[in-house]
């Protein structure tokens, strides 16, 4: 097959909206309005044309290097082009051209390609195993050659490949679990199928909530507060830093103006007697959907708020034809002991499926520069 010939070109908010929309599904953070979440960092919208069609949509967000008035040009979990291509090289190589005359030193892509799958069960029988220390470790069930493809293509095109550590260089997470909301065929999976899929303890503690009077409700930008106050207070218990209210105001009004009335993104609220005890925030692009942050109290656990916020969630895509519902993050550490463990069995306890991304890539465009800003990030983690 003749490689095509494509070039890049910045283009408009609508004409990127546009060309998602043709498209079955793209990241969350290949939108438009993420440029508008992420307004510390200088955001751009480009696309690939073949003569007069627009083939191909990116959103780079320009991270400026101390001092030299360059930027790292990053496209988390993108961009939105043909990755099961043999001539990758095409589409890349414009992109580069195009982002060395915006001033970029370097540039970073997240292709949103899966390399391997695991089922729950082997994801299970692995944190079981004393000699099983990492998902790496497990036989997959599925290898992907189009992962296998785009790996060997970005190699041989001079892209290194990310490590996934502290601080902006972590980037996007490179291990997600997953529940697919249709079958091998195609065909939807009704609620009912879905949750056979769970393992008994999910069903359990679903039941026990609704049984217990929990009430899960949609909220609006006025009950932002309330989900920040509990959200900072599972920072607090589970140690991690909390990203201000400013954020998550700023997100829900962005994405909710792509696409409005719930569309794009949707916080939502368990309550218990008057008492909220989880809220977490939904989105959508496409068959799409992500569970993108959570929150749950210390208080009243015993009523399984999260069951609850997440079953709602996965119903909610489920009405509206999703095709995955994505739980973002998980660490590939299988290890009993380790403090990630929680949150994989948590996950698992759904019956999806364990995915391993290609990773992110970055293509130094100023090596000088680029050498310059990784001994920066070395020093700032």
């Amino acid at each position: 097959m003749t490689a095509p010939d494509l070039s890049v070109a910045t283009i408009t908010p609508d004409e990127h909206l546009a060309f998602l929309a043709s498209r079955d599904s793209a990241s969350f953070l290949q939108t438009p309005a993420w440029g508008r979440v992420k307004a510390e960092w200088r955001s751009e919208s480009v696309g690939w044309w073949r003569g007069d069609q627009l083939v191909g949509a990116g959103l780079v967000l320009h991270r400026e290097a101390p001092v030299v008035r360059r930027s790292l040009a990053y496209l988390p979990e993108g961009p939105v082009i043909d990755w099961e291509t043999e001539h990758l090289g095409a589409w890349l190589r414009p992109l580069a051209a195009h982002l060395r005359q915006q001033g970029a030193f370097g540039v970073r892509i997240g292709p949103p390609v899966v390399t391997r799958r695991w089922s729950a069960q082997q994801v299970k029988d692995g944190i079981a195993d004393d000699g099983i220390g990492s998902l790496t470790e497990l036989p997959p069930l599925e290898r992907s050659r189009t992962g296998a493809q785009l790996v060997s293509q970005l190699v041989e095109l001079g892209w290194r490949p990310q490590a996934v550590t502290g601080g902006f260089a972590a980037g996007q997470p490179q291990y997600n679990f997953v529940i697919p909301l249709v079958d091998d065929d195609g065909k939807p999976r009704s609620e009912d199928d879905v949750l056979a899929g769970m393992n008994q303890l999910w069903r359990r503690n679903i039941k026990k909530a609704a049984k217990a009077g929990v009430e899960v409700r949609r909220g609006d930008v006025d009950d932002l507060p309330a989900f920040h106050d509990l959200y900072a207070h599972t920072a607090e218990r589970d140690h991690f830093t909390p990203r201000p209210l400013a954020y998550f105001r700023r997100m829900l009004e962005a994405l909710d103006a792509e696409d409005p009335g719930g569309g794009r993104i949707r916080l939502y609220l368990a309550e218990h007697e008057g008492d909220l005890v989880a809220s977490t925030i939904w989105i959508r692009v496409g068959a799409h959907t992500w569970y993108s942050y959570g929150a749950s109290s210390s208080e009243e656990r015993e009523v399984r708020g999260s069951n609850a916020v997440q079953w709602q969630m996965i119903r909610d895509a489920i009405a509206l034809g999703a095709g995955v519902y994505d739980l973002r993050g998980i660490t590939d550490t299988l290890a009993a002991n380790d403090s990630h463990v929680g949150l994989i069995q948590f996950k698992v306890g759904t019956g999806g499926e364990a995915v391993e991304y290609a990773g992110e890539w970055d293509l130094p465009l100023n090596r000088a520069l680029y050498k310059a800003f990784e001994l920066y990030l070395k020093r700032r983690s």
